[in-house]
């Protein structure tokens, strides 16, 4: 009975050392309260009461970053969502340097967002969001780089605009394609005029060429019935 008691918590004890780590898995080992290395994958030792071990996934997580409320460069209110993906590529540095990793890489993506989008004009946002993208993503990479934290990409999801605004926008766009159909119709005038101007230069050279010019004219005049046609021809 004796030696059952000791032989039971020897087993606990054994057991409770070893510890098994999935591929994408890694542990941070403290002693006695300091960090004594990371270990992983697969099976590690642990001494009770002495070691204590934090389990890190470094799989990538995927973070929705909430709707933010951003007032543009030029003065206008939108609500704009996105989501982050990022992975621990130092288990140390995550456990050691920061509490909640997912947390606080939220949060700065929350201020990141308002504070990159709020540089830039309303067309830009709407027009640009690669590039967007791509500004977020390296100031969010570079301020978690001291968490061990990797982030790979941002994507901005929605861009929400009040009615009113949509309805400026049509109106600009409408505006846009009047405008342009005006340039071009002129444009055409102008062409035209300018291949008018060239075939008056060729018909003044010949006169015979305009008296051609001219009964062609009348023969397109006598088609319509509608029409009365009244000419004088005199003779030399």
């Amino acid at each position: 009975m004796y030696l059952i008691v000791p032989a039971v918590i020897l087993l606990f004890l054994l057991f409770s050392a070893i510890r098994i780590l999935n591929e994408y898995e890694r542990g941070v080992v403290f002693t006695l309260g300091r960090y004594t290395g990371t270990r992983g994958p697969g099976v590690i030792v642990i001494l009770p009461l002495v070691q204590r071990m934090v389990k890190m996934d470094l799989r990538t997580v995927v973070l929705d970053v909430p709707t933010q409320d951003v007032i543009s460069r030029d003065n206008v209110s939108v609500r704009v969502s996105a989501v982050v993906y990022f992975r621990i590529v130092d288990p140390a540095r995550a456990v050691i340097q920061v509490a909640n990793r997912v947390e606080a890489t939220s949060q700065l993506a929350q201020t990141t967002l308002r504070s990159v989008l709020g540089q830039h004009e309303l067309d830009e946002i709407l027009s640009q969001r690669e590039k967007l993208n791509l500004d977020i993503q390296q100031i969010l990479d570079h301020a978690t780089d001291a968490w061990g934290i990797k982030v790979a990409t941002v994507e901005i999801k929605h861009v929400d605009l009040n009615e009113n605004m949509i309805r400026a926008i049509a109106r600009q766009a409408e505006a846009e394609r009047t405008r342009r159909a005006k340039i071009i119709h002129a444009e055409g005038e102008k062409q035209a005029a300018a291949m008018l101007v060239e075939a008056a230069q060729a018909l003044g050279t010949e006169p015979r060429a305009m008296q051609l010019r001219y009964l062609q004219t009348l023969s397109d005049i006598s088609s319509e019935r509608t029409s009365t046609v009244c000419f004088h021809c005199r003779s030399t």
